[in-house]
């Protein structure tokens, strides 16, 4: 039996491959995760959630007493196409407008692995990790891997501004 004597500094080799080893596995672990910009900031609702809350609003129609106003904005309405949308990925938002003067907001975070969505084409917002893809009338998921819909979020639509109710 060999006895293993400790290295400078009291570890052993026993515990100095094991760290090296456990470094390494999450640094692969992290890598394989997707994105690194997936947290889910305050306010948002959890990704994880089955069911979310979400607005639809009209031009005109006040949909909350906090108005789209100040860093609260988002877009202008002319900035939403009719049949698509915009991902906010600062803001972890997707707006959608699935007819005309119809506007719907989403979580802009994947249900899949917490992933940003990229973009909104064809009638589906669209996650780049994986390929889950969603409705963008409702959040439903209209191709795998994704099991859950992106939850809703309550929007304001004021004169051509839209903001976060």
């Amino acid at each position: 039996m060999t006895h293993m004597s400790p290295a400078p500094g009291g570890a052993s080799r026993r515990s100095v491959v094991a760290a090296v080893g456990a470094t390494g596995l999450a640094a692969a672990l992290a890598a394989c995760g997707g994105s690194d910009d997936k947290a889910t900031p305050p306010g948002t609702p959890d990704a994880d959630a089955t069911s979310g809350t979400q607005q639809t609003s009209r031009p005109g129609q006040e949909s909350s007493a906090a108005g789209a106003t100040g860093d609260r904005v988002l877009a202008r309405t002319s900035e939403i196409p009719v049949g698509g949308g915009k991902v906010f990925a600062d803001r972890r938002v997707v707006v959608t407008q699935p007819s005309q003067g119809e506007f719907k907001a989403f979580s802009a975070i994947c249900t899949h692995q917490k992933c940003v969505v990229k973009d909104v084409s064809d009638g589906t917002i669209n996650c780049p990790c994986h390929g889950s893809k969603f409705s963008i009338e409702d959040g439903g998921v209209r191709h795998d891997p994704a099991k859950l819909p992106l939850p809703g979020m309550k929007i304001s639509v004021r004169g051509d501004s839209i903001g976060l109710a």
